[in-house]
């Protein structure tokens, strides 16, 4: 209904912004994603989703429309409501829930505050697809990365780290170069432990 607003910034907040247009001031949601990106500058383009429930009319806005494209994706999977897509992009940047998502990244995505597993795999199992085909994005080969992930947390398990610390290091060195074998992924994660 809303697309966009355009308009004369009144207050700037890290949850919210208010926006003159047209004589009217509009309280627009915001993710720290998008309160970051906004200049303090008097005129402001925000694009919107207009989100009617029984008990609320709400507006949130986003700097770009990639934002709000992953936004709307996330609150189409059961159980995700725009609070909890809001924390999402606020904790990430809609980049990096994309790959995460692509990529079969439940740990990624449970890393995030309120997210647990099964949230986390119900939104892989909903937008994976989606995800590739809105974005144009290449399928990530999840199967060897998998397996090589598990063999090297495994190896690390051996060594004496600690699953949840290791986890974290392996996933993050992964992101960096997901093409690295076992042998070197335990290299490179040694290195950051």
């Amino acid at each position: 209904m809303i697309t966009y607003i355009k308009g004369k910034l009144i207050e700037k907040n890290p949850t919210y912004t208010v926006i003159e247009s047209g004589g009217v001031g509009y309280f627009i949601h915001i993710s720290l994603q998008t309160y970051s990106q906004i200049p303090d500058e008097e005129l402001l383009k925000l694009f919107t989703h207009y989100q009617v429930r029984e008990d609320a009319h709400s507006l949130y806005g986003f700097y770009t429309q990639t934002e709000r494209e992953v936004f709307r994706l996330l609150i189409s999977v059961s159980g995700v409501g725009a609070s909890t897509a809001r924390v999402m992009l606020s904790s990430m940047t809609p980049q990096e829930i994309q790959q995460g998502i692509a990529s079969d990244n439940v740990t990624l995505l449970q890393s995030i505050k309120g997210i647990g597993a099964k949230t986390a795999q119900r939104i892989i199992i909903d937008l994976r697809d989606k995800i590739l085909k809105t974005f144009d994005m290449e399928a990530i080969s999840t199967s060897p990365n998998n397996t090589t992930r598990d063999e090297a947390l495994s190896a690390l398990d051996v060594l004496g780290f600690s699953r949840k610390q290791t986890e974290r290091v392996v996933d993050m060195v992964l992101r960096d170069d997901a093409s690295l074998n076992v042998e070197n992924l335990i290299k490179q994660a040694l290195k950051k432990l």
